[in-house]
């Protein structure tokens, strides 16, 4: 099938989405060719129209290939498999990233002349481009949707490789594609008329839908203010645990989707640097962080504490049983050092969402707990470690859920320079971002490195 323009396109795929039709949507278009197609859609469905703005990630000596893209609210997407087959090596990607930040960054000022983001927290956030391709800049529109508290997010689109379907079906709640295709070849030769959508015609398609989003957002009265990309500030908690209270800071951004327990298992590791740039590049996505030291001042000075693993699952079971109460969240793991072995060992046979550990000792946990996880698990190591490496993987042999182990280039520990602590932070975010949704008894395949 192929469409005469992209407004032909719109009114196709808004007749496949009268399911949302009763239910409270923004449509979220990815502009600019996405623009378009999502008008109709938001047309038909009567529901308020705004953007979720992305800049795609391309290889420079070859710009139809893309690496990944970035989102707002500090949303970064990246093709692992692609970036390695590219060749581009860390400083030409980081050149390529930062350019296209800042063009997002205008492009956000420019498109949105002024004109606040639209409330999203606790609605359905439909997302609509007008094609896929590496799926790389639809999972960054779905992950800026997440970032801004969507309920639940649907994702449409008119026609997209059956390839790239899977993989978003784990970063949305529902994929909608109208023609998902084997060998899509070039997405314009799906469209008669494909030609380039001006800023011009965005801002008409924005304005024309104004009327419609203030008979949406009086309809039912205010609708809550949309998260702020900025963290909350850090509170000083303290978590019971048995007979003792454990020192934690705990930070909860606006409609947090899930609390993220970072665990260490010293007695003051909360205040380490690294620490605090992992938990805020957390926050930042959107997630909530309780960076939680398993062991108090005193327990720390005698080194073998750090290694009982044991009574740390222990103490990491009562702290995600006070953060759930807490917030009313559901609770991801995320450790280092021998942290690592307490997260997975506390996450057996519990209904944690996701787990990452950094540069940390999973091997530490018991066998038998390693293959109760069910949890989606990421070993971030640094590559050069080699020792460390091989008994991340040696656990990851025992278990049977969804798991991964990534070295990261050129580290050796993760947390001694700078670029080492920020790769590990956004592979965590990624890592828990695409899990905190997925639905009960969802599998995706299983993978290790």
């Amino acid at each position: 099938m192929r469409y005469e323009n992209r407004a032909d396109a719109g009114r196709r795929l808004a007749r496949c989405l009268e399911f949302l039709r009763d239910e409270d949507v923004v449509v979220l278009a990815v502009p600019r060719g996405g623009v378009p197609v999502a008008f109709e859609v938001a047309r038909h469905l009567g529901a308020p129209l705004d953007l979720a703005v992305v800049r795609k990630l391309r290889v420079p000596w070859q710009p139809d290939l893309g690496f990944g893209a970035l989102g707002e609210n500090g949303v970064r997407v990246i093709d692992r498999a692609v970036l390695s087959e590219s060749g581009l090596d860390p400083a030409g990607r980081e050149t390529v990233e930062r350019a296209e930040r800042a063009e997002l960054e205008r492009r956000l000022r420019h498109l949105r002349d002024e004109r606040p983001p639209l409330p999203v927290a606790g609605r359905t956030a439909l997302v609509v481009d007008d094609s896929l391709s590496t799926g790389a800049a639809a999972e960054a529109a779905c992950r800026v949707a997440r970032t801004r508290g969507a309920g639940q997010v649907v994702l449409a689109v008119p026609v997209g490789p059956e390839a790239a379907l899977p993989h978003l079906r784990t970063v949305a709640d529902r994929v909608v594609c109208l023609q998902p295709l084997r060998h899509l070849g070039s997405a314009g030769a799906w469209y008669t008329d494909f030609g380039r959508v001006t800023d011009a015609e965005v801002a008409t398609l924005l304005a024309e839908t104004r009327p419609a989003t203030a008979i949406a957002t009086n309809a039912a009265g205010p609708l809550p203010e949309p998260p702020s990309a900025a963290p909350s500030p850090d509170q000083e908690v303290e978590v019971p645990a048995g007979p003792v209270r454990l020192a934690a800071r705990l930070a909860l951004p606006p409609t947090p989707p899930v609390a993220v327990a970072y665990a260490l298992s010293g007695g003051s590791g909360r205040h380490r640097p690294p620490h605090q740039r992992v938990a805020a590049v957390l926050r930042r996505a959107g997630l909530g962080t309780l960076l939680i030291d398993l062991l108090t001042e005193d327990e720390e000075r005698t080194p073998h504490n750090a290694f009982d693993i044991v009574l740390l699952a222990r103490r990491l079971r009562a702290a995600t049983d006070w953060l759930r109460r807490e917030t009313g969240l559901p609770v991801s793991h995320c450790a280092a050092g021998t942290g690592a072995g307490a997260a997975v060992e506390a996450a057996a046979g519990d209904d944690i969402r996701a787990v990452v550990c950094l540069g940390g000792r999973p091997d530490l946990a018991q066998p038998s707990a390693l293959a109760r996880v069910h949890a989606p698990c990421l070993f971030v190591v640094g590559a050069q470690d080699t020792r460390l490496l091989g008994l991340n993987r040696l656990a990851a042999d025992w278990m049977c859920c969804d798991h991964r182990v990534v070295p990261v280039p050129g580290a050796t520990d993760l947390f001694s320079a700078p670029d080492t602590v920020e790769t590990a932070a956004e592979l965590a975010r990624d890592w828990f971002t695409a899990h905190h949704a997925r639905p009960e008894g969802a599998a995706r395949p299983l993978t290790s490195a």
